[in-house]
């Protein structure tokens, strides 16, 4: 990611960003609404991502309408053991539920989320480790079946 911060519209008027934001695109989605991976590197604010960030409506109404047709491919990939044991689901949902969904949709947690992430956090001590590298390439792997899931939702090769 670029080195210059947009200052045009920010209070903050400092020219330089303080991370490293690397983002591992799929190949068949150039843009950074697809599943993916992310390691992020700040002071006091290290993590690995994993997953679909904001996705755009057309994707976020095919996962959900996967996650309602195939709740226990859903959970088994949501639960796996690697894959918690390594990340925590994050980021935005809605209040309510989703149009088209019951409120007391047995799934309806994971059918109000607005991004399907996965994060793990990081110290810096951990980001300075000799085996950096390793350990993230581990994390990664621990996040397949979530990653396979959203990939498969949207109808993008895993």
């Amino acid at each position: 990611m670029r080195v210059y911060r947009d200052t045009r519209f920010a209070k903050d008027k400092t020219p330089y960003k303080t991370n490293v934001g690397i983002h591992f695109r799929h190949e068949h989605c150039g843009d950074v609404h697809a599943p993916g991976f992310y390691v992020h590197i700040e002071p006091r604010g290290c993590f690995l991502g994993a997953g679909i960030w904001h996705p755009d409506p057309k994707s976020l109404a095919k996962v959900r309408r996967a996650i309602d047709q195939q709740p226990a491919v859903w959970r088994k990939a949501r639960d796996d053991k690697k894959f918690r044991a390594s990340f925590a689901l994050a980021g935005d949902s809605l209040k309510t539920a989703p149009r088209d969904y019951a409120k007391d949709h047995p799934l309806i947690e994971d059918l109000r989320r607005k991004d399907f992430i996965a994060v793990r956090n990081l110290t810096e001590a951990d980001i300075m480790k000799p085996r950096f590298l390793m350990s993230v390439s581990t994390a990664f792997q621990s996040s397949r079946p979530f990653v396979r899931f959203l990939c498969e939702a949207i109808g993008v090769p895993f």
